[in-house]
């Protein structure tokens, strides 16, 4: 699909910082390459360059997403940082200002990738539950603070988009450090919108169900059966997740980032505070 054949948000002119945008099928991927087709320069965050080289060797991750963004005309940079640690926080956001002169949007995406956290709570180590939550609201409430900084002075309003989950709205065995960590970053996202309105900076969150990313095979071995292969293991709990969708499938990276895309834009200027579910029908609220 071509710049040109889709949906025209009008970002033309805007920069956007995407966290946790390294992987191949990831969600961050999918935001950071759909914003630069509206039109706005992006620079791309992970903690590490490629953060899934031990799954897919042809891919080189955050340098391929550059790559991506530039052929669309488009600027783009990549910075690697910990979102959790406050000077990395600070040295990726100043970076961006640095390069592109100003910043304007805000995705935060990045997030832990599942492990020893999905287990229930009897067996959840304090370790397991501070990494998760290090991450997921840590480096959300650190990435806000800092970006809301930039966009106040520049006084030109923007936007904030936090992705939460499906479960940050409802709870599930096994997910607790996840879910509390994603209800968590709902409640950071609505305490934001409020601060930030009178600047006209709307705030909003996405929260998606199971998306067919990288992610997903990380799931299955954490939560599936030890005695299925890793191919057997992802395709039961793939098929297992699509059972519970009405719409019959998994969600897709692009489902996300049309409602991030949309959230961006002037289109949604009258939007905050908001936690809007992308589950296929399988939340309904």
């Amino acid at each position: 699909m071509t710049k040109e054949t889709l949906p025209v948000y009008s970002l033309n002119g805007k920069v956007a910082l995407v966290t946790g945008a390294g992987g191949k099928n990831g969600i961050g991927r999918a935001i950071a390459t759909r914003l630069a087709m509206e039109g706005a320069d992006v620079a791309i965050n992970d903690i590490t360059e490629h953060p899934y080289a031990s799954d897919d060797t042809a891919w080189n991750g955050l340098p391929d997403v550059v790559t991506e963004i530039e052929a669309m005309n488009q600027r783009a940079i990549s910075v690697v940082a910990d979102v959790s640690d406050t000077e990395q926080v600070h040295g990726m956001v100043d970076k961006t200002v640095s390069h592109f002169g100003k910043i304007d949007i805000l995705v935060n995406n990045a997030g832990t990738k599942a492990g020893k956290d999905r287990v229930p709570i009897v067996d959840l180590t304090e370790e397991d539950w501070d990494r998760v939550q290090r991450v997921n609201v840590k480096g959300v409430f650190l990435c806000c603070k800092a970006v809301a900084r930039h966009l106040i002075a520049q006084g030109t309003g923007g936007k904030i988009i936090n992705i939460s989950s499906v479960r940050g709205k409802q709870g599930a065995a096994s997910y607790a450090a996840y879910s509390a960590s994603k209800f968590a970053v709902i409640g950071l996202t609505q305490s934001l919108a409020q601060e930030l309105a009178p600047h006209q900076i709307n705030v909003n969150a996405l929260c998606p169900s199971l998306v067919d990313t990288e992610r997903v095979s990380h799931l299955a071995s954490a939560l599936m059966p030890e005695n299925l292969s890793a191919d057997k293991q992802r395709a039961e709990f793939a098929k297992q997740a699509e059972a519970s969708v009405p719409l019959g499938r998994l969600a897709a990276g692009a489902d996300v980032a049309n409602m991030a895309a949309f959230l961006a834009s002037d289109e949604a200027a009258y939007l905050t505070g908001l936690s809007i579910t992308v589950a296929g029908g399988s939340l309904m609220d």
